[in-house]
């Protein structure tokens, strides 16, 4: 089935729009004017730039495990000043790509296993072979991503830097995370272009336009729209002023029921998954200040996720397993103490810093100096 064909995309009867209805709503709860929508014109189906003209400035990530690279650069026949970030990603295999045999009377679909495929022999070892091979043009797309001009946001985003567990207490929230995002979060003039229909109509797989408990239903960026096995798509609200789940209470249930019950459905009837082979989870810290839901298929990599993965846990003093930690290297519970006046200044002298220090076997986590000096942002972006 066609990736852009709704199975509902009903307006409500009343002549206001759903995105209206909710402006008016927040603006009568807090007396506050709701953010301001840019109107577009007309849906923009071309982009301003030639990617063939994009010129690299420097690499900001090369993930190998997930074969994506992200890359700052220009656009030099449009600006030299403006940024642009490009998200370039191989693509999964498709089951189809694989076939050798195809019914006569259908579409001709491509396959690797073709006269197409160039094929170079790099060795031949008794039952071994290994080759380097180049299959047809139309199996070998880079699914590319542009943002375009790119803030410093969101080069921070897709640059590679050091993470911090952050522990946020409600308080903390308060004072430091909300503060932060109200005044320096993204643009979210794309997201009411899609509640709005401005823009990505034909993108929509499902849409409830319930102001209250409604949402939108669409391919998320890094999905081809094409690959069931790696199904990504993104559920956003159209009710305002629910920013994350730090927002959430019981008067929100009647909206979570129905992005659950609404979006299974939703999906069986157009990918054929059930609701017992779907993930649904929400984003803390968001990439976007708008209640998302994120779905995925489950997949069979992660049944052993917890014997694989590094896991934080606290240990008091006094605890034998401390002891055998810090015996084997892997935690300091305190900085060694000097004693010597002399010691302390000739260390000073040197320079003698915590890079001095051998590093140790686990990851160590920053948390307090995060919590009590604020010199970290609680947020990804």
């Amino acid at each position: 089935m066609p990736l852009n064909v709704k199975l509902n995309n009903e307006k409500s009867p009343d002549s206001e729009s759903p995105l209206n209805r909710a402006d008016n709503e927040t603006k009568a709860e807090n007396g506050t004017k709701a953010p301001d929508v840019k109107p577009t014109s007309e849906e923009v189906t071309k982009a301003s730039y030639d990617l063939s003209k994009f010129k690299l400035t420097r690499i900001l990530q090369n993930n190998t495990l997930r074969k994506t690279i992200a890359l700052l650069g220009t656009f030099p026949d449009v600006s030299d000043n403006d940024l642009a970030v490009l998200l370039l990603e191989k693509q999964a295999f498709k089951e189809q790509d694989v076939q050798t045999a195809h019914d006569n009377t259908l579409e001709t679909v491509p396959s690797i296993f073709s006269d197409a495929l160039q094929v170079c022999t790099e060795f031949i070892n008794n039952i071994y072979g290994s080759f380097k091979c180049v299959p047809s043009a139309e199996l070998n797309s880079i699914k590319t991503t542009v943002v375009y001009p790119a803030t410093e946001k969101h080069i921070e985003k897709y640059s590679i830097t050091q993470k911090y567990l952050i522990a946020e207490t409600p308080a903390l929230y308060e004072q430091l995370t909300l503060p932060y995002i109200t005044n320096s979060q993204f643009s979210l003039d794309w997201v009411y272009n899609i509640l709005e229909h401005r823009q990505e109509t034909d993108r929509i797989v499902y849409e409830d336009s319930n102001p209250e408990k409604g949402y939108i239903l669409l391919p998320d960026l890094k999905w081809d729209g094409k690959t069931l096995e790696t199904l990504y798509l993104l559920a956003i609200v159209h009710k305002h002023n629910i920013k994350s789940l730090r927002d959430l209470n019981d008067s929100h249930l009647p909206l979570l029921y129905n992005l659950r019950d609404g979006i299974s459905k939703a999906i069986e009837k157009r990918y054929g998954l059930c609701y017992s082979q779907l993930r649904m989870y929400f984003h803390y810290q968001p990439s976007f200040y708008h209640l998302h839901l994120h779905i995925n298929p489950v997949r069979g990599d992660a049944p052993d996720y917890y014997q694989r993965a590094t896991l934080p846990f606290v240990l008091f003093e006094g605890c034998k397993l401390l002891d055998e930690f810090e015996e084997k290297g892997a935690v300091r519970k305190s900085a060694e103490k000097v004693n010597n006046k002399e010691k302390l200044n000739d260390a000073v002298e040197k320079g003698c810093t915590d890079e001095s220090v051998d590093e140790p076997q686990v990851k160590k986590i920053k948390i307090d100096k995060s919590v009590k000096d604020t010199e970290e942002s609680p947020i990804e972006k």
